[in-house]
């Protein structure tokens, strides 16, 4: 089958599952887990423990379905093992126990999304504005599930988080059991290129560095904003709020993708992402008692986050070949949300007790400001 002839919606149906997991995981799992008693240290490492998985995770399974030729079955055998996996979460308390389940469902978990991802790019090819239009959905359910959930457990307390969080694994099982196979199954035997060599395609280091910079970038942010914005007297309704506003924004960024992408190259709309992003982070650390200014900060969410994964994208499609797609997006995923994301997270966990916000979110914008160099030397080896 054609990929211009594949059905988006079971891909958008996915991302709508899979955002709305997140928008009850990103911004009230911290919450829950400083409920529980845990220090700032265990906080972060239980908190970083996705990043981890989408470290290992994403390659490995990615490379599997290249190998195979097909990613149906590995995305609808981890969706089932990460949700058996994440069951015991509605007993257990203590630190080592959920390091242990946690480790194990995630490392499942973070397999999905570079397998869909690869489909939704092949199949908008031809179109990629149409990307945009199908990821959207993600945001989407992420926003209406983070909003509601914030007055949702305002009534019923946090302590019906891990059970919402399994429910809504075993929602994003079945919406991936509808996800229809995309690409050709290998035509030879000859294995596919080696991971070292798929690195050394020019622009890809480049590309890779900046997306860890970003997303080490944000892992103070998914780690501690909520609990930053709680210290300072917001409640859970206008945490979730304001997590929903930066999805809005995001949401009208895909929706206008079809636009920008046709006007600028991706390469320049990755440097503006992360010019965006240094303001982002200096307003977390200087504004965050701001009510103002933090809503200006949520709205640029749309550019750290929505252009910058869209942006990205795009010049993975254009540096790697289409029969190691799902290698390529798992590599992305691994060192930008994976070792970017955890490394972030960490740090900001170790240094969260000495000097909060603004220490964390600072370096956070100096990380931002690192890739705006690295995109800027790199510029004429990525298109721009």
């Amino acid at each position: 089958m054609k990929p211009a002839a594949v059905s988006l919606l079971p891909f958008s149906r996915f991302y709508f599952c899979y955002f709305a997991f997140l928008g009850l995981f990103n911004p009230y799992w911290p919450l829950y887990l400083a409920r529980l008693g845990l220090s700032p240290w265990q906080l972060s490492v239980l908190v970083s423990l996705l990043g981890v998985a989408r470290i290992v995770a994403p390659t490995f399974w990615g490379g599997l379905a290249d190998r195979l030729g097909r990613r149906n079955p590995v995305l609808r055998a981890t969706t089932l093992l990460a949700a058996l996996a994440f069951a015991p979460i509605l007993w257990l308390h203590d630190f080592w126990p959920l390091f242990a389940l946690l480790s194990l469902s995630h490392f499942f978990w973070a397999a999905s999304l570079p397998l869909v991802e690869a489909g939704a790019a092949e199949a908008t090819r031809a179109a990629p504005g149409r990307y945009g239009r199908t990821r959207v959905w993600g945001s989407i359910g992420f926003m209406l599930v983070a909003l509601a959930a914030g007055y949702a457990l305002t009534t019923v307390s946090l302590a019906a988080l891990p059970a919402l969080l399994l429910a809504g694994l075993l929602v994003l099982m079945a919406a991936a059991w509808r996800v229809p196979e995309t690409g050709a199954r290998p035509t030879s035997d000859a294995p596919p290129a080696s991971l070292r060599a798929l690195i050394a395609r020019p622009g890809l280091p480049a590309l890779l560095v900046a997306c860890f910079l970003m997303a080490f970038a944000h892992g103070p942010y998914y780690t501690f904003y909520s609990i930053a914005l709680a210290g300072l007297g917001y409640g859970q309704g206008a945490i979730g709020a304001l997590w929903a506003l930066g999805v809005v924004c995001e949401i009208v960024l895909f929706w206008k993708l079809p636009t920008l992408v046709g006007r600028r190259d991706p390469a320049v709309l990755l440097f503006v992402s992360l010019a965006v992003a240094v303001l982002r982070f200096v307003l977390l650390a200087t504004a965050l008692g701001q009510p103002a200014l933090v809503l200006l900060a949520q709205t640029l969410h749309a550019f750290t986050f929505g252009l910058h994964h869209a942006a990205s994208v795009a010049l993975l499609q254009r540096i790697v070949p289409p029969a190691q797609a799902a290698r390529g997006q798992g590599l992305y995923l691994a060192v930008s949300f994976g070792l970017g994301g955890t490394l972030g997270g960490l740090v900001a966990g170790a240094l969260w007790p000495a000097g909060g916000a603004a220490l964390v979110y600072g370096l956070s914008a100096l990380a931002a400001l690192g890739g705006c160099a690295i995109v800027w030397r790199a510029r004429h080896t990525l298109g721009a």
